[in-house]
């Protein structure tokens, strides 16, 4: 990785840090920002909450497969459904979504665009709908106990420390409950 490259991780990581521990970023409000809608979409049983974009016409690809093959989808707009496995304790700056509600089930972290967004601490068992792009990465040492603190987990951890993950990032996300 080139210097230019890696400080530019390292910066990127540092503002994930901080705005993580520190509070909202700058025009927020520090609470999750939802549109509730009065009706059911298709495919789901409850109100829907929005939170971030509205979803928009990216292609949608079974999270299973997407997680079999995560390399050959890195980069391009997505959209995801699945299960809520954990979220951020501290602000709902992230959330894992797996392929089933069972702990072991396949899942990657997701997190939202430019931290402009959050979703509710409470989300774990709620259903996702999520659209956004893939990106494989490494997550530096400090940055692994940092999620862990939050009750994030690691499948992939180096013995440095460091962690490789599927991540999501999201552009827009909507939750109900089943």
């Amino acid at each position: 990785m080139s210097l230019r490259a890696t400080a530019a991780f390292s910066g990127v990581c540092l503002f994930v840090l901080i705005a993580c521990e520190s509070g909202a970023p700058r025009g927020s409000t520090g609470t999750p920002t939802a549109i509730t809608s009065g009706s059911p979409k298709s495919g789901t049983e409850g109100p829907v909450r929005s939170y971030g974009a509205a979803l928009g016409a990216a292609p949608t690809q079974e999270l299973a497969a997407v997680l079999r093959e995560p390399a050959s989808f890195a980069g391009k707009p997505l959209k995801l459904e699945g299960h809520v496995r954990r979220a951020c304790s501290k602000m709902g700056c992230w959330m894992e979504l797996s392929t089933a509600p069972d702990a072991n089930a396949p899942a990657c972290r997701v997190i939202f665009q430019g931290h402009r967004f959050f979703v509710p601490k409470d989300s774990a068992g709620a259903r996702a709908r999520v659209e956004g792009a893939l990106e494989l990465r490494r997550v530096e040492p400090d940055q692994v106990a940092h999620m862990e603190a939050e009750g994030g987990e690691f499948t992939q951890k180096g013995a440095d420390g460091s962690a490789q993950e599927v991540r999501f990032i999201a552009t827009g996300v909507e939750l109900w409950r089943s």
